[in-house]
């Protein structure tokens, strides 16, 4: 019995090894020569995007992967520049229904992520993406 035991232990272990896990941190930057002299953080993962900011108060906020509608990747001429960029994350949580990581490397990379593993973490949930079309005004066009 505990051969078996062992057997489902390791079977889940090499599964865990088998899912590659991503995570990127990436610190908000100064858009002058690209330096990270600010104290956000952020921090995302298949799960969740996590926004730490603030140095004597700090600040956490999390939205999951699976609340995120759309990202988009917008770039300055200053950020450009330096290599830099911001991407955006307009989600369906209720405190703060877009996220911006700003100035940040290697944002392209990270925005195809957030799209990849959000559009991943609604088929684990099975939860299912609407769009709110105002059927208000249907009502009133029927009366």
């Amino acid at each position: 019995m505990e051969e078996v035991k062992r057997e489902n232990t390791n079977a889940e272990s090499a599964q865990e090894e088998g899912a590659k896990k991503e995570k990127y941190e990436e610190r908000k930057r100064w858009i002058f020569f690209g330096l990270p002299f600010t104290f956000t953080k952020y921090t995302v993962t298949d799960e969740v995007i996590t926004i730490n900011n603030g140095f004597l108060n700090t600040k956490e906020n999390d939205c999951y992967l699976y609340k995120v509608q759309d990202v988009e990747l917008l770039t300055g001429f200053g950020e450009r520049i330096f290599k830099l960029g911001t991407v955006a994350c307009y989600t369906g949580d209720n405190t703060h229904p877009q996220l911006y990581l700003e100035h940040i490397r290697n944002a392209k990379e990270i925005k195809n992520y957030i799209l990849r593993a959000s559009e991943e973490a609604r088929r684990r949930r099975r939860t299912l993406n609407t769009l709110n079309i105002d059927a208000d005004d249907i009502d009133e066009i029927d009366a």
